[in-house]
């Protein structure tokens, strides 16, 4: 059974997540600089694992369905590391992608949710868009 309580391990768990992302981000802002983009995978990575435990992180990489998105993100993490930032983030976006995929119908439901976002999204050709993207409409 999954726990929605947010204790303290969680909480830092989704600090780290943020971490990670953030320094991702600034790694891909100057110029692919591998010492932020492994400081952001590790951030992010310890993240996840802190936020839904090791256990769960586990099965999630290791679902048949995953085993493509598993190994795309490791190995794209792995050439960041030795020093192959762009090849590395490219592996690690598509990674990324089929990873986390069946999240992104319940990220367009909770980016709604936003006050200036959701207002955003409720625009006709960006609903249009996400209408094509998920196969069916969102909800209101």
């Amino acid at each position: 059974m999954v726990s929605f309580e947010m204790n303290d391990r969680k909480k830092i768990g989704l600090g780290l997540t943020g971490f990670g992302i953030f320094f991702s981000f600034l790694g891909i802002i100057f110029f692919f600089d591998k010492g932020l983009l492994a400081m952001g995978n590790i951030l992010f990575f310890s993240g996840v694992t802190l936020t839904i435990g090791l256990k769960s992180t586990m099965q999630f990489f290791m679902k048949r369905q995953n085993f493509k998105g598993t190994i795309s993100f490791g190995v794209g993490f792995f050439l960041v590391v030795i020093g192959w930032p762009i090849l590395g983030m490219i592996l690690e976006s598509y990674g990324f992608i089929v990873l986390f995929s069946g999240f992104w119908p319940t990220l367009a439901v909770f980016l709604q949710k936003i006050p200036v976002l959701g207002w955003f999204i409720q625009q006709p050709y960006v609903r249009s868009f996400f209408d094509r993207y998920r196969g069916r409409r969102v909800p209101v």
